[in-house]
Formats: C-alpha cells, sequence, structure tokens
C-alpha cells in the first residue's frame, strides 16, 4: 500500500514539475516575442524619422510631457482596462454559471456548449497547396454537399 502511495506522489509531483516548467518556457517565448516585437517597432520608427524620434523621448519646450512618457501612460492604462474588462467579463460568466470550483464549470460548460465531433476519415480536404488553395476551398467549396457515387 505504502509503494503505490509513493508512486502516486512521485507521479504528481513529476506532473506538477512538468506544469510548472511549461508555464515558465510559455512566458518566457512570449515576454521575449513581446520584447523583439517592441525592440522592433522602435528601431524601425527611429530609423524612419530620428529627428522627431529624439524629440519624442527627450522631449521639448514646447511639450509638457514627452511622448516615451505619454506612450508609457496609455500603454499602463491600457493594460488596466485590459486585463480589468476581461476579469469583470470571465468573473461573471463563472457566476452567472453557479459553479462552485473549475472541475463542475467545466461541466456546466460542456454541457451548455455544442459537443465536437471527430469524424474519421475526415469527409472534407485537410491539405492544402497555399493560402490561396485554403481561401478558394473556404469562399467557394466549403459546405456544399458532395455527389453520391
Amino acid at each position: 500500500m505504502d509503494k503505490n502511495l509513493t508512486e502516486n506522489v512521485k507521479a504528481k509531483t513529476n506532473e506538477d514539475n512538468f506544469k510548472l516548467k511549461a508555464g515558465v518556457f510559455f512566458a518566457s517565448v512570449a515576454g521575449l516575442s513581446a520584447a523583439i516585437g517592441f525592440g522592433t517597432t522602435l528601431a524601425a520608427a527611429k530609423k524612419q524619422d530620428p529627428k522627431y524620434f529624439d524629440k519624442g523621448v527627450v522631449g521639448s519646450i514646447g511639450m509638457t510631457d514627452t511622448g516615451a512618457g505619454l506612450a508609457l501612460r496609455a500603454l499602463g492604462w491600457g493594460t488596466v482596462f485590459a486585463f480589468g474588462g476581461c476579469g469583470i467579463l470571465f468573473y461573471s460568466i463563472w457566476k452567472l454559471s453557479g459553479a462552485r470550483d473549475l472541475k463542475e464549470f467545466r461541466v456546466k460548460m460542456g454541457e451548455i456548449l455544442p459537443r465536437l465531433t471527430k469524424t474519421d476519415p475526415p469527409t472534407s480536404r485537410t491539405e492544402f497547396s497555399n493560402l490561396t488553395d485554403l481561401l478558394t476551398y473556404l469562399s467557394a467549396d466549403y459546405g456544399k454537399s458532395k455527389p453520391k457515387s
């Protein structure tokens, strides 16, 4: 009995470690992507017009705030509104569902939302040679009934 319990505890610990490592990995990939995107955008803006870029960073006599200061303030408020709005939306959906925990919420949403059925083999196309082929299929061919053979 103790051996089985020990194996369960080790398996749970390994699963928790994996989830932690996966979360750290995804967070670092997202952070690195955001930093690279922000840096690339700044470099492009400076390359396009270096005189006004420097004025926006340092400021000038006619401006009360620098362009960078205004941008950071806008980014801060945008972040607050985005997280606050999504948080309120998700919390209200949670409360309206009447669920007490995540497992119960998942079950209730599974009852409300339509089931996804897996067709094996697929009844429609799954391989496309390029984006144009995919878009042509979606705009013209998708949803048409197949002739019975």
